[in-house]
Parts: C-alpha cells; structure tokens; sequence
C-alpha cells in the first residue's frame, strides 16, 4: 500500500498555486500574500502621549521626586497639531494619542497631579498643576511599534484580521494575493438522497457532501455543491462536466472508489477510449490508513479531481490529509511542507508534512485509555477529551463519534497497541 506521505506528494503534484489578483486591504482577509508587505509609515507616525494628563519638561521637575507647580499654558487633543510647544515652567494639558508639544519630553498622568482628572466637555481653565516626576515617560516615541520600511508580512501568509489593522496602521492600501479557490464537491450514490428529502426503501441522507463541503469552506475555498449523484456513469460525468464548466479549481468526490460491482468512480477512471470522456493522469491507490484505505487522483478536463471514500469519518480524515494540502497549495500558503520523520511509540514529532493557518493543528497529548490500531495502516481516530488526555470517541466508523470528537489521534502504522498514557498526535477539530 501507498503511504499517507507519498499519496500526499501525489495530490500536491497535481495542483499548483492559483493565479495572482489585486484586492483593496478592508477585502482581503483570509485570503493568501503574493508578496512581501513593507510599512510605508511609521506607527506612531509623531511622539505621542500614552496616557491622559499634561506635558512637561523632565528639566523642569525635582530631581528626587519632590512635587513642582508648573503654569499651564494649553491644551493638545488627540487628532489635533502639537500647538506651540512648551517653555521654562511649562506645562500643556493632553490626551492620550495626541502629538507630544515641542519642547516636551514627558507626560505626566492626570490621575497623579494635583488636578486629579479631566472634566469632559470645556478644558479647565486652571491657572497652574502640581506634578512630580515620575518613573516612566507616558510618550509613545515615532516609529516605536513599526518603522518605515520594516517587514509587517511575508508572501505566503494568511491576511488575519490582527493582520489587518497593523497593516492599515502602517500605510497599506492594496494587497497582491492568491485568488481564492473554487472547490466543487459531489458526493455519489443510488442510495443516497439530498438533505431533507424523503427517504425511500433502502436509502440514506446524503451527509459526506454537506462535511465535505462545510470542511472546504473552512480551509478558506468557495464551495460549490453538486449531487449526490446515483452509481451511473453518465451521471457523473455530467456532474464532473458541471464542475469543469463552472469553473472548479479542484473536484472533490465521495463514495465509490472501493473495489465494488457499483462503484461508480472507479468505472469512470477505469474507462479508456472515447469513454474516458475527461479521465487524464488517473491513479487508484489504496493508501495505509484505517479508515479511508481506497484512494485516487485523476484530472477531469484538466481539473484536478480528488475522489475520497464513502466512509464518514474516511472521507473527513481524507480531506484533512489531502484536500486539505492541496486547497493550501492551490491558495499558495507557504510553508508546507516539514518532512514525515518516521514514528515510534510515543514520539512526539509531526505526523504530517502539513500546515493548518485556520486553527487546525496538531498536538501531542497523552492517552487516557488503551486501543488498537491496525498493523501497517496510519490510524485516524475519533477522541474526545477526558481528564489526563484523550480516549476514543465512539467507533471510528461512525458519525456521532466524529460529531463528538475534539480530535482525530493519528496512529503510526508501526503501532498496533495505544496504551494508557501513551503520547499519541492529535489533530485538533475544535
């Protein structure tokens, strides 16, 4: 069998960063850099007042603390010039962002004069303050966050919302980035009917797709739903065909890959001739993983086509371990790749050559209760947390384990017993 590693250097061959597009700053959270972004301003721009209170010469107070009373000759509000500037003997009321006055090299708190605060509305007319030294400056000094020309954000990042504000702080404007992915998703079927449908003899609600789809949208793709489709060829190529025409960087199928008399996707990846209608670079594998073992890849009119298990919890593990990786490359996220070091009984080094910027990660956790892991196959694993580590969830197989599961263990394929207060590596849901 193919190892997850190497299905994963499979999927990520396929599929490559997707073209560059300009989008205003206040538009472009989520989305990938395509460039390095410098601050074009400094932050703070001037010397500015950290705190409320009133600007003064540090020449002008007590050496050893002893409390002075200085004539006030003004106000600066936040948002306004620096006025004048200050003398001998001076002081200037100010508020917290405004520029520093010149002359001034300190602001003395509000709170810690003889004044106490400052009364909303018109300034005070007081005459005079008492202040002493005090043993920080309250300035914010020009360029004491960010500098002209520092490095804020690396080509490859995700814009976060932090981001952002640093970003908008420092001058940007327009930012360079990857276009956002257009994932379509199709899950296949004759027993499958769409959510909300009426259920017939022997049939089942289509849930891979809504996962699936929900799972793309997290890892920051455009989702276009289409399906389920029944086990007739013609009527998934007509889906794939739907896909292609509307513009699908990459197709993401469910179902159907097994070794079935109707399973629908290997029949179309098999087919050869005219039949093979869009079928290039078709490859089935079966990877070493428990569950989600039937895998393949393949292009369909040049777009590049996942097709994962029908089993829930396969195709969601699936999709955290390859499409995953490829919606990260196809959005041109750098580094991804770390290498698979191989694993042992309770190393605690990364599983997976993968990068999860939308607070997907890994973490290594100790388990509280004992399991089995099949011989040779990488173990994805519903678990839940308990006091003093994690435990399984429920069945691997089923739903309502995956629903309840903070994580997924992922098992070495060279363990076959989990034990009680083994490190296992989780990759967090939630």
């Amino acid at each position: 069998m193919r190892s997850v590693t190497e299905h994963v250097q499979h999927v990520l061959a396929l599929v490559e960063p997707l073209p560059v597009v300009a989008l205003d700053l206040v538009d472009a959270d989520g989305a990938v850099l395509a460039e390095d972004l410098h601050a074009t301003v400094a932050v703070p721009p001037f010397d500015s007042a950290a705190m409320d209170g009133y600007a003064v010469r540090l020449a002008d107070l007590a050496a050893d603390g002893a409390p002075v009373t200085l004539q006030v000759t003004g106000d600066v509000a936040a948002g306004s010039g620096s006025g004048a500037g200050i003398g001998p003997g001076q002081a200037v009321r100010i508020m917290t962002g405004a520029p520093l006055p010149p002359g001034a090299d300190a602001v003395i708190p509000v709170e810690h004069t003889s004044t106490g605060r400052f009364v909303a509305g018109a300034a005070r007319e007081e005459g005079s303050v008492t202040l002493a030294r005090r043993l920080r400056p309250h300035i914010r000094a020009a360029g004491e966050d960010v500098r002209r020309g520092d490095l804020l954000a690396r080509s490859g990042s995700e814009v976060m919302a932090a981001a952002v504000g640093a970003l908008a702080a420092s001058g940007t404007v327009h930012v360079s980035v990857r276009r956002r992915p257009r994932v379509a998703v199709i899950s296949t079927g004759s027993e499958l009917v769409p959510v909300g449908g009426a259920l017939g003899p022997g049939q089942i609600t289509d849930s891979n797709g809504p996962m699936l789809a929900a799972a793309a949208r997290a890892a920051g793709a455009d989702v276009v739903r289409l399906g389920p489709v029944s086990d007739d060829p013609e009527e998934l190529r007509a889906a794939l065909d739907a896909a292609r025409g509307g513009g699908a960087d990459l197709i993401v199928t469910a179902g159907g890959v097994s070794a079935g008399a109707a399973d629908v996707v290997r029949e179309v990846l098999a087919a050869s001739g005219p039949a093979a209608n869009g079928v290039t670079d078709a490859d089935v594998a079966n990877v070493a993983m428990s569950p989600g073992k039937p895998q393949a890849l393949a292009r369909w009119g040049g777009v590049p086509w996942l097709a994962l298990p029908g089993n829930p919890v396969g195709a969601y593990a699936s999709f955290e371990l390859f499409a995953r990786p490829a919606i990260d490359q196809l959005r041109g996220l750098g580094g991804a790749a770390e290498g698979l070091p191989s694993q042992g009984r309770n190393a605690e080094r990364a599983l997976l050559p993968l990068r999860y910027p939308l607070g997907l990660a890994y973490r290594s956790l100790r388990a509280a209760t004992g399991w089995s892991s099949p011989a040779g196959r990488l173990q994805a694993l519903p678990v839940r947390w308990v006091d003093g580590g994690v435990e399984p969830a429920g069945s691997h197989h089923s739903l309502s384990a995956l629903a309840a599961a903070d994580g997924l263990a992922l098992v070495p394929p060279d363990v076959e017993k989990v034990r009680a207060g083994d490190v296992v590596r989780v990759l967090m849901l939630r």
